[in-house]
This record gives C-alpha cells, sequence and structure tokens, in this order.
C-alpha cells in the first residue's frame, strides 16, 4: 500500500510538472530554466532536483506518474476479467485525464529534442502495465501485445479526435487564427466523444489471440 511519504511525494511531482508545463507554453521550453520552475513552485533549485533530474524529466512527471497509476489500477480489477476488457475499463476512466496530457504533446512536436524522451517515458509506463498484466496471470508475450495493442488504441483516438476539431475549424473559419493575433488556437481540441471514439477503436482492434 501508498504510504503518506508516497503520495507526498507523487503531489509535488505533479505540481512541479503543471507548474513547468505552464511555462514551457508561456515562455517556451528553451527559454524556460531549471530556476524558473522551482521559483514557480515556491522551492529551490535544490529541493527541485529531489523530485527530477532535468526539466526534461518534469514536463513527462505527469505521464509518469499516470503509467504508474494505470498500472495499480489494472492490478486492481476484477481477476475474472479478461485483460482486453482489463485495459479497456481502466484506459477508459482514465481518458479525460489523458485528454489533458495533449498540451505536452503539442509542446514535444515542437521540440525534436524532447520526443525521444517521451518514446522512453512511454515505453516505461507500458512496461509497468505489462508487469501488472502478468501479475494477473497473463502470458508474458501476449501481455506486451495487449499493452502495446491498447497504446496504439488511443493514439488512434487522439488523432481522430484532433482531426475532428481541425474539420470544425476549417468550417467555421477558426483556423484562420483571427481572434489570436495572427496565430491558431494551439490549445483548440476535437468535437468528437472521445470515451464513444475509445469504446468503438476498442471493439475494431480487440487482438485476435485474446477472443
Amino acid at each position: 500500500m501508498e504510504g503518506l511519504r508516497d503520495r507526498t511525494r507523487r503531489a509535488v511531482r505533479a505540481e512541479l510538472a503543471g507548474r513547468a508545463l505552464e511555462l514551457f507554453t508561456t515562455c517556451g521550453f528553451d527559454e524556460t530554466t531549471v530556476d524558473d520552475i522551482a521559483r514557480a513552485a515556491g522551492m529551490s533549485r535544490r529541493s527541485f532536483f529531489r523530485y527530477f533530474p532535468s526539466k526534461e524529466d518534469v514536463l513527462f512527471g505527469q505521464l509518469e506518474a499516470m503509467g504508474e497509476q494505470v498500472a495499480e489500477e489494472v492490478a486492481a480489477r476484477p481477476p475474472q476479467e479478461g485483460p482486453w476488457e482489463c485495459l479497456h475499463a481502466v484506459l477508459r476512466g482514465w481518458e479525460a485525464r489523458i485528454n489533458t496530457q495533449a498540451e505536452v504533446m503539442r509542446l514535444v512536436e515542437r521540440t525534436p529534442a524532447l520526443r525521444a524522451r517521451l518514446l522512453q517515458k512511454r515505453d516505461e509506463a507500458r512496461a509497468q502495465i505489462v508487469e501488472a498484466l502478468i501479475g494477473r496471470g497473463v502470458a508474458a508475450l501476449e501481455a506486451d501485445l495487449a499493452a502495446a495493442a491498447a497504446g496504439a488504441a488511443l493514439d488512434t483516438v487522439a488523432r481522430e479526435w484532433l482531426r475532428t476539431g481541425e474539420s470544425t475549424g476549417e468550417s467555421t473559419g477558426e483556423s484562420t487564427g483571427e481572434s489570436t493575433g495572427g496565430r491558431t488556437d494551439e490549445g483548440a481540441g476535437g468535437s468528437a466523444d472521445r470515451l464513444e471514439l475509445t469504446d468503438r477503436v476498442f471493439a475494431m482492434l480487440r487482438p485476435a489471440f485474446l477472443s
């Protein structure tokens, strides 16, 4: 069971990640320093490094915490539930929170140096989910494939959701960026129901070996 110290550390890391993202999106990733992040969070530079080894890592702090919590929820699902149903139920519940990572993804797309770190963090999160599935009695190969398929499902949902936003913006003239000083609204999302998309994509992508 997670203790008070672990919960406190997780909360501080989440707070730092949120403050850092605000600065990165406002000032730019390269222009923001560790000192800036620490100051915004009300702590010293030395305290910052107790929670993250670099500003690159703080950007993915919420993603890292998300991977840990998803793995915990997978492990806690009813034992009779199949692995695909288990992943669907857990990730469906996380869909709204996963959506909050959209701005992180946009920042990564604008900052090539961050892409390799994102892949590393996603691999780490997937490994935690695989271990949780193995702990439920799923064979390692099947657990690995199921986790990879679930990740592909969420990626597909995110891309389709963003496409619905692009089509809406084009039809209403929002893509011209007239209301944002000539810039497009990068924070705008899609118009589709993400939960409905999640259900549909998981149904379409269900691995044959889990039938």
